[in-house]
């Protein structure tokens, strides 16, 4: 208790209270920009930590890593889309909120989960940590790869109705997290020759492809705000939100506890928690109908997973110096920066430090949420304005977001082809969430499932853990499929499919699902061509992934002997949505023709005055707001590598 009080004396003292102020600052900023996030704040505020004492450095760094997974709602709920990779599973039933004018509502409950997520996450998380080490220690590779088996079985959760269209998503994602270097043998798998692809896929590009190009298609092409009821009452939603967490605080504790023990388990992260969290929502509602249509249970369950999971995170890297998260890869590097060592040190001589960072998560979360909370009522109101004077930001901050994973050529391209695939599943209602999954899943159990085949065989599946998470996923299935067969005999009410679930054509969607079959025909046939190793995974995913598509085409031409039921809002035809594909495009080529801090503002001028036909008082306006962006923002501060344009003008 006296090192517990004195971490907390440590942290509010100055002037690392001033410091984690900073920080917090920081980090709602960097969490709420598409594309940036905690990695980019680690990286930007590490070197001015040198010289610093150990205890303001860290509540510097730590106060602002804390909070980027709470302001990443407000892009995923005003806009669609997600702030941070661990915020897309808050865009699914955030979004639709907004839209039916109920964002501040949606903003108040996500930041009061995120609180008291992070502040319980961080207790319990400290506590517990004798009861958590022997059963961390006592997972292995096999228990690695189950786990990502159990987060892909939350896909039929996500999917609604369309849980076979859901895994075969989720099996897109993990053939899509294979392009690169085998981590067996270092063969180069997919990369047809271009450098870019042999490190893999960046993943912010990606969610960003999927989630927020359709966005900006959406918008350009209606024009409309986002929340469509203008006459909406917005009085009281801010309290409503907080009443809405505390009503559901039993559904939030136990997300609470799936964040933390996710982020306890080394490597996964909040990318995975808040699907897992996400999942476990829907799962055990009584009332599925309103997932994915603006069900604040989906807003309320990924944010206190997301928070909890830092406070895990940290854990494994405080005790036994294994960095729970690609984050504290680089908290750990500024452990040894200070001259601090990981493990028993941490946790005796140095414990007073320790609870200092736990204080420091803690505080943080609560300060961070505070200031979100008062600003809501006037960020809200971005959801009732026009979509055409919202479409320049979320083009500027997309991009620059893609690009700024690694400042290659590629991360655009990466962001307008998964952008197309993103639009093509999102008009046609296959569901977008799992192919997110699939990713981020996909290197944890191909390298973990080869080390289990190499280390024992095919043994490992009697190893206890494995067996239990083996009846737990048959059971799963199995409730899944009594409650779907009792329902039909009590010849209850079809329920509706919900969001990205929705009914669509069954012919356009049967054409979608022939071209996965013939995506994944293909993975398998090149496959063939490696090593035993290198091929092994990619072979299970391409042939399991090809019958589950040809099964997904036999039940959409099944469907066509009744009527096709188009979800509402699908007016909108293909010229448009192609004509603003050609604009994105023709920014990219206009990048490397004159540069990306030209072609940016341009885009924006030229979209303004010739797509939206506004006034050119509000062209030059966003112009000028988009060039001091680049400018201030990005260049100044950020420091990207920028693209070495054809002409140089200036």
């Amino acid at each position: 208790m006296e090192q517990l009080i004195e971490g907390l004396r440590l942290v509010t003292s100055w002037p690392a209270s001033g410091l984690m102020l900073l920080g917090i600052m920081l980090g709602l900023y960097l969490g709420a920009v598409p594309g940036l996030g905690g990695m980019i704040g680690f990286s930007l505020l590490l070197p001015f930590t040198f010289g610093m004492d150990p205890v303001g450095a860290f509540a510097l760094l730590l106060g602002m890593y804390a909070v980027t997974t709470t302001s990443d709602a407000l892009s995923a709920v005003l806009l669609g889309v997600p702030g941070t990779a661990a915020g897309a599973a808050t865009v699914v039933d955030g979004y639709p909120l907004a839209k039916r004018g109920q964002a501040m509502r949606a903003l108040s409950a996500s930041y009061t989960a995120s609180a008291l997520g992070g502040v319980i996450g961080a207790a319990v998380g400290a506590a517990s940590l004798p009861v958590l080490k022997p059963i961390v220690l006592s997972f292995a590779p096999p228990e690695f790869f189950m786990l990502g088996v159990l987060g892909l079985t939350f896909v039929g959760a996500l999917s609604g109705r369309s849980a076979l269209k859901g895994i075969i998503a989720a099996f897109f994602g993990l053939l899509v997290a294979t392009i690169g270097y085998s981590t067996q043998g270092g063969i180069a798998r997919y990369s047809f020759e271009i450098n870019y692809l042999l490190n893999g896929l960046e993943i912010i590009p990606v969610v960003l492809g999927l989630f927020s190009v359709p966005e900006i298609i959406d918008l350009a092409t209606r024009g409309l705000p986002i929340a469509h009821a203008s006459n909406v009452e917005r009085r009281g939603q801010i309290l409503q939100g907080v009443r809405d967490t505390f009503h559901h605080w039993w559904l939030m504790l136990r997300c609470t506890a799936i964040g933390l023990y996710v982020g306890f388990l080394p490597g996964i992260g909040a990318s995975v928690s808040d699907w897992a969290a996400y999942g476990h929502a829907v799962q055990t509602a009584k009332d599925k109908s309103q997932f994915g249509k603006g069900d604040i249970r989906g807003v309320i369950a990924p944010s206190a997973a997301e928070n909890a999971t830092k406070p895990g995170d940290l854990l494994p890297t405080v005790a036994f110096g294994i960095p729970g998260s690609a984050g504290m890869s680089i908290l750990l590097g500024a452990f040894m920066m200070h001259g601090l060592r990981p493990g028993p040190e941490m946790l005796t001589t140095r414990l007073d430090f320790t609870y200092s960072l736990m204080w420091t998560l803690a505080i943080a979360n609560v300060i961070g949420a505070l200031v979100l909370m008062l600003w809501s009522r006037q960020i809200a109101k971005i959801t009732f304005v026009r979509g055409h004077l919202l479409v320049p930001g979320i083009i500027v901050f997309t991009f620059m977001g893609a690009w700024m994973s690694s400042n290659q050529l590629g991360d655009w391209i990466t962001l307008i082809a998964f952008g197309a695939v993103g639009y093509v599943m999102r008009r046609l209602h296959w569901p977008r969430p799992p192919v997110v999954l699939g990713f981020v899943l996909g290197p944890i159990m191909e390298t973990n499932l080869d080390l289990s085949r190499q280390a024992l065989g095919w043994d490992w599946l009697g190893r206890p853990w494995v067996v239990v998470m083996v009846a737990v996923l048959v059971l799963a299935m199995a409730s899944a499929l009594w409650k779907r067969v009792r329902g039909r005999r009590a010849f209850e009410a079809p329920e509706e499919p919900a969001g990205e679930a929705a009914a669509s054509d069954p012919r356009a969607s049967a054409a979608l699902a022939i071209l996965f079959a013939a995506l994944f025909a293909s993975a398998y046939a090149l496959a063939q061509r490696w090593t035993t190793d290198a091929s092994f995974f990619p072979t299970i995913v391409g042939a399991g992934g090809g019958a589950l598509a040809l099964a997904a085409v036999a039940a959409d031409f099944w469907r066509t002997r009744s009527p096709p039921r188009v979800a509402a809002g699908q007016s909108v035809g293909a010229i448009e949505p192609l004509a603003m594909f050609g604009v994105l495009v023709g920014m990219v080529a206009l990048s490397l023709l004159i540069g990306q801090e030209l072609a940016l503002p341009i885009t924006a001028a030229a979209y303004l005055s010739w797509w939206a036909r506004e006034k050119w008082p509000i062209v030059l306006a966003q112009t000028a707001a988009a060039a001091l962006i680049l400018y201030f923002m990005f260049d100044r501060l950020l420091h990207p590598i920028w693209l070495e344009p054809a002409l140089r003008l200036f």
